[in-house]
């Protein structure tokens, strides 16, 4: 990916004194039809809830106050445990990789990090953790006290880089491993950490995921480290097997296939198409896509976890 410099005063101004937007990110369990939310906003208020991809039923759980950092995150293949990667920037921890029951974040086991370079994890299979620590710090692998494994449960480290990067590599790794792959590695500028965006794609970072029916769900990346607006600047987009546009998704926060169905987030809201619907896309545009919940009007609750979320 080439890097080059831009001016940063030839973007658009910073957007003030709006009202905090609803960011959703999800992440699809590859063994069940089961999925968890992260739903932002503002910034600092993060909720976990559980959906039920069979008939899309949501679950309402956990708000964190601090930061999530989702792409960092993973599921078992069950759908049954959850690591995530977590911020407060306070005592005791500051920053930490923890392993929770969805849509709860209270922590079964707990690793200290104390900083945003890596963190988080990749589960390889129900009874093995990748961690995204470093392990040439041998602390970095000690769980904090009080908190313990799952029986039979191993951790090892993550990838050839583990504990570098922020969202990348282990972002890319998911990714990877849930069938996306890179068609077009783009051309990157960076503006600044002032500018309105840290980074821009003057050819953007386009990676696409291949449906059951052969149609491709293409991610395209414009910028990164936006302000005011969602980190990621994103768009999707479907195209069928000879590469002609179907489907059009400017400014998606997420989106993914759910066997031959679509399924995405925009504007605090999860949408889905499904496979029967796609012949009447061109006729009925977005009155073919089903609104299954608007997250928007959420705000943080108190939420205690139950006995089922406080053992393994």
């Amino acid at each position: 990916m080439t890097i080059k410099e831009c001016n940063p005063a030839s973007d658009e101004g910073v957007q003030r004194n709006k009202p905090a937007a609803t960011r959703l990110y999800a992440i699809l369990a590859r063994g069940a039809r089961t999925g968890v939310i992260f739903r932002r906003g503002p910034s600092k208020h993060v909720q976990l809830i559980r959906w039920d991809l069979r008939n899309d039923i949501f679950e309402h759980g956990q708000w964190f106050k601090g930061r999530i950092y989702e792409r960092r995150c993973d599921l078992s293949p069950s759908g049954r445990l959850l690591v995530y990667f977590a911020a407060t920037n306070r005592a005791p921890y500051g920053s930490w990789t923890a392993i929770s029951k969805p849509p709860f974040f209270t922590a079964l086991a707990l690793w200290p990090k104390g900083d945003a370079w890596g963190g988080g994890g990749i589960f390889e299979d129900e009874e093995t953790l990748l961690l995204n620590h470093s392990p040439e710090w041998e602390a970095s692998f000690k769980l904090a006290d009080g908190f313990r494994l799952k029986p039979g449960m191993h951790v090892k480290p993550c990838g050839n880089r583990p504990g570098r990067g922020e969202d990348e590599p282990i972002n890319g790794l998911l990714r990877e491993r849930d069938g996306w792959r890179v068609v077009e590695i783009g051309e990157e500028q960076y503006c600044g950490l002032n500018a309105p965006a840290i980074f821009r794609f003057s050819q953007p970072h386009v990676e696409e995921k291949v449906g059951s029916n052969g149609r491709r769900l293409q991610m395209i990346l414009h910028a990164i480290g936006r302000r005011q607006k969602a980190w990621y600047g994103l768009d999707y987009r479907v195209i069928d097997r000879d590469g002609t546009l179907l489907i059009d998704l400017p400014e998606s926060d997420w989106a993914d296939w759910d066997g031959g169905d679509l399924v995405f987030a925009r504007g605090g809201c999860i949408y889905r198409l499904s496979k029967s619907q796609f012949r009447y896309y061109a006729d009925k545009r977005e009155d073919a896509f089903q609104r299954l919940y608007d997250f928007s009007d959420a705000r943080f609750t108190a939420v205690a976890p139950t006995r089922a979320a406080l053992q393994y």
